[in-house]
Formats: structure tokens, sequence, C-alpha cells
């Protein structure tokens, strides 16, 4: 089953732990990384994911990175997902049973009324590298590869970046940029978009090229505050439809389904984004803020607050509670259903992904080490509530009884392993 970014296991990893991640992005001091006295790390996390009635993913990963003495190190991750569940197919519900047959042959149930659902079940595994090492004091370069593969999506990518600590090391610059050659192969082939299905596929696998550039800035305010900021610019090419999509064909005047079309995205995206981090240490604890505004050329527009608060319980214990907001607008080309007999549009789509949609979420770290025993645990658990447009202005028929954006309840567990030695 082939996702976008914003749906795949390993984003959601990401999305745990963003301010942080995102804000070391920037580049930590070449002399922080070079003075490390650990030798070798071995980090361990596995993450639970699931969406109420929708969705569920088990993600297994391992990584160990191992620094040298004249400051280089050299890291590998390893990981293993697992996801199962069901997405909405992109049909609109009607006053009927629905059923949906996926292109491997599961057939999907949806009660009248609701929002039909396809059901799914892949594996992914990834494993990514990085090498990092500091040259001329001041300056940190950092090369990485990445490869994952699963069912239907193939995924090879290089990156590299540049940092260099300036001003006695209080403001650090970071320049880089990351290039992925992926393949989509989905089980059936690749369908005509926007066809009523009766066409045979028009290729069995098709490239997808995405180049992504970075410039960060990072600066040591006081001896307590650090702030960041980045600006990210990634262009994406080749075949960027959901090939297991569809838009429902709906009469203009009863609003029930009168057929089907596959849907159809462009073929080319740039996106951009601007990120601006905090982190604030106070006596014990630690404050970090972030705010990130993002805009791509389908008129997706959205921002995005977070905020965690590190509260030290002791030198081996300490809670962190996450708050987040996340606010996007729809895609020029987004819309919940077509209308028989109107003119097709060059482009359509009515993944839930590129509508208007919001999600609050609430959550809390826990970090501790055990009495006697090496190395330091993390439990990670939060809840995210999402939600969209359920009875849009565009509705026609008996689409206005139906709630055409259900919210979403999503909850994520987190736990996590890392020892030196």
């Amino acid at each position: 089953m082939q996702l976008t970014p914003a749906g795949r296991s390993s984003s959601l990893r990401a999305r745990l732990g963003a301010a942080a991640c995102l804000l070391l992005a920037a580049g930590m001091p070449a002399i922080a990384q070079a003075e490390s006295g650990a030798t070798t790390q071995i980090d361990a996390t596995a993450l639970l994911y699931g969406e109420r009635s929708r969705t569920n993913v088990a993600e297994p990963t391992a990584r160990i990175t191992r620094r040298f003495a004249d400051g280089q190190s050299l890291s590998a991750q390893f990981g293993f997902d697992v996801i199962t569940g069901a997405s909405p197919s992109g049909a609109a519900p009607s006053g009927t049973i629905h059923t949906t047959t996926s292109a491997s042959g599961t057939v999907t149930t949806s009660p009248a009324g609701q929002v039909p659902l396809n059901s799914f079940k892949d594996s992914r595994y990834a494993a990514d590298l990085e090498w990092q090492k500091p040259f001329l004091r001041s300056f940190l370069s950092t090369i990485g590869g990445h490869v994952s593969r699963e069912k239907d999506y193939q995924s090879l990518g290089a990156n590299g970046k540049l940092s260099v600590d300036l001003l006695q090391r209080r403001t650090t610059l970071t320049a880089g940029g990351g290039v992925n050659r992926d393949r989509v192969f989905p089980v059936g082939g690749i369908p005509v978009g926007l066809s009523d299905g009766s066409l045979p596929a028009m290729s069995s696998a098709l490239p997808k090229d995405v180049s992504t550039l970075m410039v960060g800035l990072s600066q040591v305010v006081t001896r307590r505050w650090l702030v960041g900021l980045n600006a990210t610019r990634t262009f994406e090419r080749g075949y960027l439809s959901e090939p297991y999509k569809v838009l429902s064909v709906l009469d203009g005047t009863t609003g029930l389904p009168a057929g089907q079309r596959t849907e159809k995205r462009p073929s080319t995206r740039e996106r951009r984004s601007l990120l601006a981090s905090s982190v604030y240490h106070l006596t014990d604890d630690v404050l970090s803020l972030s705010y990130r505004h993002y805009r791509d050329d389908w008129q997706v527009r959205s921002q995005t607050f977070d905020a965690r608060y590190r509260r030290e319980l002791g030198s081996e214990r300490y809670l962190e509670p996450h708050l987040r907001y996340y606010s996007q607008s729809a895609a020029s080309f987004y819309r919940s259903s077509l209308v028989d007999g109107a003119p097709l549009p060059e482009f359509a789509t009515a993944d839930y992904r590129l509508g208007a949609l919001s999600s609050v979420t609430f959550g809390a770290t826990c970090g501790f080490r055990l009495p006697g025993r090496p190395g330091e645990w993390t439990v990670r658990a939060e809840y995210i509530r999402q939600f969209g447009e359920g009875h849009p202005d565009t509705a026609v028929g008996i689409q206005r009884q139906f709630d055409l954006f259900p919210s979403v309840d999503i909850g994520s567990l987190l736990i996590g392993y890392s020892i030196e030695f």
C-alpha cells in the first residue's frame, strides 16, 4: 500500500519528536559533537500507532552509532514497519451498504451513510547510514544514504549537509540537500487518471524523484537560550497520484453514486517550509517551542505550533508534556466528489489528506534510569484528534445528510532504550 509522506509510519515517529529534531537540523556545534566521550551508542525503539477503526502500525527500529577519537561518527539505522487496517477510498457514502474490493482482492464492507474504506496490509523494510566528520575546528560535514522497500513502493536516497560554527561558536550555519529516486509499482499497475476503471493500466511502474534543499541558522542568545531558523525547499516530479484512491461520480440532484473515477494529481510539486524554534533552559527544566509554516504549488497551506516542557524529576527521571496544533487548507484540485454529466477537471482527488483539516495533539514523554542498571528508558504516549469539514457547501442531494469528513481519534505509544559504552 503506497502512502504519502503524511501517512507513512516513519513520518509518525518523526512527528513525535518534531520540535527537538527540527531544531537540531540546523546543526549542532561541531565542538559539542567532537568532545563526546561515548564510543558506541545503541538506541532501540518500538512504535505502536492506531487510528480508531482505520490504520494500525507497529514499527521496531534499531540504531547503532560509533564515535571515534578524532570526532568522526558512523551510524546505521534499521527499521521494519507492519501496517494493517483500512483507509478512506475517496468514494462518497451512500444510503446503502457499500462493498469495496481492493487491488489485492480484499473485500471491505462499509455501513450505509459512512465513508467507504479500503482494507490493506503491508510491510516495509528500511535502512539508513550516516557519517559525520568535523574538520578545521569549526566545520562539520554529514553524508547519508537511505533505502526502503514495501509491496508497491521503493525508495533510494542520499543526503549531505555542511555546518560551520561562527562567533566563538555561538552561531551555527548549515546548508544541505538530498535526492530520492523512488519507484511506484502498485498491485494491478498504474491506472489511467480520471478513468472509470475500464481502461487497462498505463504502466506497471513509474518513477518519482524528490530533491530537497535546506539552509539553517542556530544562535546561542544567552547561556540558557538557543534559537533556530530553518528553510526547506522540496521538488517532486513523477507519479504523485495515489493509485488506489477514487472519486465518486454523483447524480447532481439526488446525490446518489452513479459511478466512480480514479484520481489524478499533477506530475510536479514544489514545497516550501520555514521553521522557527526556541529552546530555553530554566534552572532545571527546559521549554521548547516551534512554529512551522508550509506552502506548495498545489495551494496547500499549513501551520504547526508545537510546545514541550521538560520537567526534571531528579537526576534519573524527567517528564515532558507535549502540545501540538496543526491546520491546513485544501489543495486546489481537492473535491469530495464529481457530478455526473459535468466536464471532467484536469486534476482531481478526494484524498482527505489533501483536504482542509486540523489536528490537536496531547501527549507526554517520561524518561528514566533503573537503579543499578545501565542505559536510559523513554516512554512516549500521545493522543491526536483530527477533524475537517464534514458538511461542505458543495455537497449535493443525500450527501448533505452524511458526515463527509468524520473526525478520527489516533493514539500512539513509543518505547525506547538507549545505552552508551
